[in-house]
């Protein structure tokens, strides 16, 4: 048997709960969402202190606005690419271009809202390098993934039984986009087809974005 994967709505942010021998979350989503995460963990029959894990797969505001809470509900240890170790430790709000006419449209709204996105800051406890960052030392069968493109931290979780977590790597709902693919923000539209491509070389079969539900890695081989 595989992982027991849970979605996790925290705002506009997916985050994933990955149970199997121990217990790892992925992004925290942004600010004040941790009565939410304490409401879902108690649906899942789950502990808070169970958690010994917390993946993140870049540093927006989205993703690490609840970093400092959920931390301090659970007790785990935090992980990030050193690229954007800072971004979580000094609460930074760095707004990432658009890729498209809606994405620049977009963009340019984040942008506006910058100075509203205030949240704490939070140490980090693993500050990752872009080589595999294995994670059997913490019951998971799969590994972090150094997958740039989005940001150029950005890092995707990817079980052995072909779940990939990506982040902001691929996006598939509303407002963002319609249908499945290519992010609406990121640094560079050719890495991110570099890191799908690593993906799939390493066996990735099914997309679990941090916007819009999974859908099936065949969408991104047949894009690139």
């Amino acid at each position: 048997m595989g992982a027991e994967i849970h979605k996790l709505p925290m705002g506009i942010c997916n985050c994933y709960l990955i149970k199997e021998k121990e217990v790892i979350l992925v992004d925290a989503g942004p600010p004040k969402q941790v009565g939410k995460f304490r409401t879902a963990l108690q649906k899942l029959s789950t502990e808070p202190h169970d958690i010994s894990l917390m993946l993140i797969t870049h540093g927006h505001y989205d993703h690490i606005g609840s970093v400092s809470e959920v931390k301090a509900l659970t007790g785990c240890k935090v992980a990030i690419n050193h690229r954007e170790k800072e971004w979580v430790e000094q609460a930074l709000r760095p707004m990432p271009p658009g890729i498209g006419i809606w994405g620049t449209v977009m963009a340019a709204l984040m942008r506006a809202m910058v100075p509203f996105m205030k949240f704490p800051a939070s140490s980090v406890d693993i500050e990752l390098g872009d080589e595999e960052f294995p994670l059997q030392p913490f019951g998971v069968n799969g590994k972090f993934i150094y997958t740039p493109g989005h940001t150029s931290g950005s890092m995707s979780l990817l079980l052995e039984t072909g779940e990939a977590f990506v982040g902001d790597l691929a996006m598939s709902s509303l407002p963002m986009r319609i249908g499945p693919g290519m992010p609406i923000f990121g640094d560079d539209r050719d890495t991110i087809k570099a890191s799908w491509r690593l993906l799939l070389d390493n066996g990735a079969k099914w997309i679990y974005p941090a916007h819009g539900n999974p859908f099936s890695a065949e969408v991104l081989s047949k894009a690139l």
